[in-house]
């Protein structure tokens, strides 16, 4: 690797004649040949679609909930980090969807649409170079999602929501949280007792948050906090605003509206690492409703990934109103390419199994869709609610983006920080 650039002196220049004797290969010239090549790779897919089957009435109300994140950097060293983080859900009605153009909607008509149907969240995290009231960067940033996710402008409804899934509320049961790793001593704690919101290590007696059963502490250092940390916060949001809407329904009684309803997430339905301890009671609350016939359909989106990228490839072949779903061995030989483990994909941290659905030549996603308890069977009977959200989905299609959804591109609109100018003018401000 060449060395880079400083203040005083130039960048070291790489050879522009190194790679002469690498193209002296016959094998290496093979190649190249082949990715020069313009012409579409044919691709033998071991898919196998079915129909998408029908007969079902579209769900009439639709939530969709998306974050965005930006993160600016001071110009000069010591270098100070702030992560500026915003959530937004949105409730829509499918009759009002369906007045709009789909290729070039009114701005009028949107403005009425997401009147008064939006709620949001933002919140800031110091990642390096600054402190709180002579705190540590260390329980500074613990302190502050604490407090943020107890956001007064939502009525601490998310927070709220944390509460009833971590200690499974839902079941009428006084459960104590999932246990994890004291963010002071390290060592685990069995859990807080049931509903507490606060607490001190059974080890050190150290301070506890519920928060910190998360796991967000796990990425932190005592002076810095990776831009990681962010990131998962954002996603655990966006997961207890979905949820939010989920919990009021279900805790008013209101299960013919909760059963009338779609819940839409941008991104899988997926926790990765320590932040996965929600996947399980998110788990048995989809299969504690499923025993109790109260239907709830949620699904995720992906826009993006190696799941995305291999449905592109074979959407190409797969005939028009079709779906597959793919089973933990095509996943691993198909689209991860990886050696056999013991245990299947998304075993720990998904709480909905992948599914690809082609609907025309220009819509083909790849959702997630809750199955109560894990199982890695390619069967379709396993997917909660398929057919209602399957059929549901249709009328939302947007013709705007690709592949795209009209309820998460709408709710994108509330969350996005985009890198330019918003992030100029965030920076503007964390300066003064």
């Amino acid at each position: 690797m060449p060395y880079q650039g400083g203040k005083r002196l130039s960048g070291e220049k790489a050879s522009k004649l190194g790679h002469l004797d690498v193209v002296n290969s016959a094998l290496v010239n093979e190649l190249i040949e082949q990715f020069e090549d313009q012409e579409p790779a044919q691709v033998e897919s071991l898919a196998n679609w079915e129909a998408i089957p029908n007969g079902e009435t579209p769900l009439r109300l639709i939530f969709a909930v998306d974050g965005s994140k930006q993160t600016i950097r001071s110009d000069f060293p010591p270098y100070k980090e702030l992560s500026f983080i915003k959530t937004a859900l949105l409730r829509l009605d499918q009759h009002a969807i369906e007045k709009l153009d789909p290729v070039a909607p009114h701005p009028m008509a949107l403005r009425d649409i997401m009147s008064d149907s939006a709620m949001y969240h933002a919140t800031v995290l110091p990642l390096k170079g600054l402190s709180i009231n002579g705190q540590s960067n260390y329980d500074a940033v613990r302190r502050i999602i604490f407090d943020s996710l107890q956001d007064q402008s939502l009525n601490a409804e998310p927070y709220k929501t944390l509460k009833w899934l971590a200690y499974e509320k839902w079941s009428g049961q006084q459960k104590s949280s999932p246990s994890f790793g004291c963010p002071h001593c390290e060592k685990d704690i069995g859990g807080l007792s049931f509903d507490q919101d606060e607490g001190a290590c059974e080890h050190c007696g150290g301070h506890l948050y519920l928060t910190d059963m998360i796991g967000f502490h796990l990425e932190m250092s005592e002076d810095a906090a990776p831009e990681s940390v962010a990131t998962a916060y954002m996603l655990i949001h966006e997961t207890l605003l979905l949820f939010t809407g989920i919990r009021f329904f279900w805790e008013a009684k209101k299960y013919s509206v909760l059963s009338n309803a779609l819940f839409i997430k941008d991104g899988p339905l997926f926790l990765k690492g320590q932040y996965s301890k929600l996947v399980i009671p998110i788990r048995n609350f989809f299969d504690f409703a499923k025993q109790k016939g109260i239907s709830v359909h949620v699904v995720g989106q992906e826009k993006t990934g190696a799941f995305f990228d291999h449905l592109e490839i074979i959407a190409r072949n797969a005939p028009n109103n079709s779906l597959f779903a793919p089973s933990n061995e095509y996943i691993r030989k198909e689209i991860q390419h990886r050696p056999e483990r013991a245990e299947p994909y998304g075993s720990r941290t998904n709480y909905g199994n992948k599914l690809f659905v082609k609907f025309d030549e220009y819509h083909h996603l790849v959702l997630s869709i809750p199955t109560g308890h894990y199982t890695d069977t390619d069967s379709l009977d396993v997917f909660l609610s398929l057919n209602r959200i399957l059929v549901s989905l249709p009328p939302i299609l947007s013709h705007r983006h690709e592949c795209a959804l009209v309820p998460v591109e709408l709710a994108n609109g509330v969350a996005s920080l985009s890198s330019y100018p918003s992030a100029a003018i965030l920076k503007v401000f964390a300066d003064i």
